[in-house]
């Protein structure tokens, strides 16, 4: 009979790493704001630096979560 043991594994880690990107998204939007509010005129630029931040935050906890998966299936 199989242990529980790598199923637990995959589910905590995917549970971390999805904290982790929700944590680094909310970091990267509050740095943002405050500097927009500090240099309205760079508006533009904070907003797309911010977006591809935010989208390589969430490339990294998709691809943790779909190795979290495979190991789930193995």
């Amino acid at each position: 009979m199989e242990s529980g043991l790598p199923l637990l594994g995959a589910a905590l880690g995917a549970g971390m790493f999805a904290l982790g990107a929700g944590f680094g998204i909310g970091k990267i939007g509050s740095a943002a704001m405050e500097a927009i509010a500090r240099q309205p005129e760079a508006a533009g630029k904070i907003q797309g630096a911010a977006l591809v931040m935010a989208g390589l935050v969430e490339g990294a906890a998709l691809f943790s979560f779909l190795i979290q998966i495979l190991i789930w299936t193995k």
